[in-house]
Formats: structure tokens, C-alpha cells, sequence
């Protein structure tokens, strides 16, 4: 009997690995085809991770009781050129399932748990001591640059770091893999985003041309332009000014809340946060080159699809039209669009067991 029930629970699987399929299948494993190994919670984060993840199609997910696997908290995201699983065995402690990509509407994670006995370590930015985790949730919702935390409870071990609120950060806001100079390709973002500031002349007296400020590093990223290093220096709550080396795209992100030196260099730019300047919030049909289109520049890797378009411009629409599209480039020899997204769901650098810790997520996106 236990045999042809496994029979029938694998037919099933088969069955199901195509479209909508939100199914968490609980004591299963999709071992192999790993494309990526992060860190979750709970298999629902694993989850929405996988359907973020551009190349992802199925996951599996060790959960914390896991006893045949001490990878706990493990996020498998997987892929094969089937789309199913190779192998597909029981798995105590183990979750698996497929990524949500082909739903719709497209599902948003609410991220509403919280988890005792489990620490969320790294990623701090803040802290300080509240009466309870419940306080500390607050004041990373009330933060806008906080999307996890930790709290260390009144029966922690260390008495001296009791009641203490760790405020933790992580992107929200899509950062490109890879910038790189490339004669035939035009990139750029969906107009949703409504990432960049504003132009108006209080918020371009933040950058500063032929500027560097060096030292103070703490993040280095790919950018394709100076403004683009402004959205990531303001969506970083560590981040008090930035440079940019146009030479490599490179966007560094600095912290020193005491001081500022400027140094001569040519092919390098600075500025400030603009965290005060508004967004765009007028949709248009294509942006103008000094706020979106990047002519010369390609975005590589995370593509979720690509398609022949007869221009950069419907290309850019087609992204905009996409709710899974954050990102695009288009190559004007081939006329191929390529449709681009990377994770930005919060999503902790760690996750482990530590008794007498509470963890969680902001409350933004919760029911009210």
C-alpha cells in the first residue's frame, strides 16, 4: 500500500509541475538541478523566492526539524530544461514546490510570520532595546529601511544584550547583476519602478562631477549611471554619500556620518542621498535618455524571456507591460528584447536556530 501511494503522489507531481501551482508539498525533496542556495524562514519565503529568482522553477526547502538533513533553513532553487524535477523522493522535514511565475494575478508576499527560537543574523544597521518583539516589529515597520529584525528576549542568555532590537536591511530596490558598455544594445527599466528622482535643480546640486570621495567603502555595485548610484545610496539607510566611476559602472557606496573630503578626479562622480527629492510618479511611454534609456549599455543575465521587437522603445513598453519585468535590454542588430528581474522580497543573509531570539519581517505588506 505505502508503495502504490508513493506511485500515485509522484504522478501527481508530474502532473502538476505546469502552470499555477502554489501546492507546498510537505515532506517531500526535489533533490538536485540547484541553481542558487539561500537562506528562509519557512517554505512559503523559499517559496516567493524561487518565483523572484529569474531562472528558478522549482525549490525545495529543509525546515528546522529536518532530521535527515542539518542544512536547516536552506532555500534549493532549481531549474532544468524540462521544467520538472529529475528526482523527486519523500523527505521528512524537507518542503518542495514550484515557483509561482505563471500566476495570475501575480502573487505578492505578505511575509506576516514570526519565528521564535530563530535569529535572522547580519544585515544590521540599528539597534537599540524595546519591551518586547512586538516593539521591535514596530519600529522596523515605522523604519523605512528596515525589512527584517531580530529581538533577543528578557530569558536570553547574555543578560547584558537582553530586550535588545536588531533593525536588519536588505534590497528592495533591483539592482543589475552586470553593466557592462556594449555598442548595440540599449537598456533600461520598467517606467513602474518610478525608482529615480526627480530632476529639479535642488536635487542635482546632490551629485557633483569630476568628484571622489574616497575611502569609507561599504557596498560596491554595478550602475549604469550616477543617478542610479543615488537610488541605491538612498534606499540604504547605512549609505551618507556615494561615488561613481563611470569607467566600469561601478557605484560606491560610503558611510561617514563625520566627515566629507573631496578629491579632483576626472571620470568620476559623487553626490548625496536625494532621500528628500520626489519620485517620478508620471507614467510616459518611453523615458528620455538621462533618466531611463541607456544606449551603449547592457544589462546581462537574469533574464526571465526574450522576443523579437521591432525597436528599444516597444521593447521598453513590453517590460513596463510586464508585472514579473524590472529590467531590460534590447539588441538593435538582432532585435531581440530581453526581459530581465532579480529578487527584492526581503530576504535575510542568515537564518539559524537561537533560543530565547524572536524573529520577523516589517508589517507593510500585512492585512491591517
Amino acid at each position: 500500500m505505502k508503495i502504490v501511494f508513493i506511485l500515485v503522489a509522484l504522478l501527481h507531481l508530474c502532473d502538476t509541475s505546469f502552470g499555477c501551482n502554489s501546492e507546498l508539498r510537505r515532506d517531500w525533496d526535489f533533490p538536485g538541478s540547484d541553481n542558487q542556495i539561500l537562506f528562509s524562514p519557512d517554505a512559503e519565503h523559499c517559496q516567493h523566492l524561487c518565483t523572484q529568482e529569474a531562472s528558478c522553477l522549482f525549490w525545495a526547502f529543509i525546515g528546522p526539524d529536518c532530521k535527515a538533513d542539518n542544512r536547516h533553513f536552506h532555500c534549493f532553487l532549481k531549474a532544468t530544461p524540462s521544467g520538472k524535477p529529475i528526482y523527486q523522493n519523500f523527505k521528512q522535514g524537507t518542503t518542495a514546490g514550484y515557483s509561482l511565475k505563471s500566476c495570475n494575478p501575480y502573487p505578492k508576499p505578505s511575509l506576516c510570520n514570526v519565528y521564535k527560537d530563530v535569529d535572522f543574523p547580519g544585515a544590521d544597521y540599528r539597534t537599540f532595546f524595546t519591551v518586547d518583539y512586538k516593539q521591535c516589529q514596530r519600529a522596523c515597520t515605522d523604519d523605512p529601511g528596515c525589512q527584517f529584525f531580530s529581538f533577543l528576549s528578557r530569558t536570553f542568555s547574555n543578560p547584558n544584550v537582553r530586550y535588545k532590537c536588531h533593525l536588519k536591511f536588505s534590497w528592495t530596490v533591483p539592482r543589475t547583476p552586470n553593466v557592462i558598455a556594449s555598442a548595440d544594445r540599449v537598456s533600461g527599466f520598467s517606467h513602474e519602478l518610478q525608482i529615480l528622482p526627480s530632476y529639479q535643480p535642488e536635487c542635482q546640486d546632490t551629485l557633483f562631477p569630476n568628484t571622489d570621495f574616497p575611502g569609507h567603502d561599504i557596498e560596491v555595485h554595478p550602475a549604469a549611471s550616477p543617478e542610479l548610484c543615488q537610488v541605491l545610496c538612498n534606499a540604504h539607510p547605512r549609505c551618507t554619500y556615494f561615488s561613481f566611476v563611470s569607467n566600469g559602472f561601478k557605484c560606491y557606496l560610503k558611510n561617514n556620518p563625520n566627515e566629507m573630503v573631496p578629491k579632483y578626479v576626472g571620470g568620476i562622480t559623487s553626490g548625496l542621498p536625494s532621500r528628500s527629492c520626489p519620485l517620478h510618479n508620471e507614467r510616459k511611454p518611453f523615458f528620455t535618455d538621462r533618466i531611463i534609456v541607456y544606449r551603449g549599455v547592457d544589462f546581462p543575465f537574469s533574464d526571465i524571456r526574450y522576443f523579437q521587437q521591432d525597436d528599444a522603445t516597444s521593447c521598453g513598453n513590453a517590460c513596463t507591460e510586464d508585472p514579473n519585468c524590472q529590467f531590460y535590454s534590447y539588441i538593435t542588430t538582432s532585435h531581440l528584447c530581453y526581459l530581465k528581474r532579480v529578487i527584492t522580497m526581503p530576504a535575510p543573509p542568515k537564518v539559524t536556530k537561537q533560543a530565547n531570539t524572536v524573529s520577523g519581517f516589517n508589517l507593510r505588506n500585512c492585512p491591517v
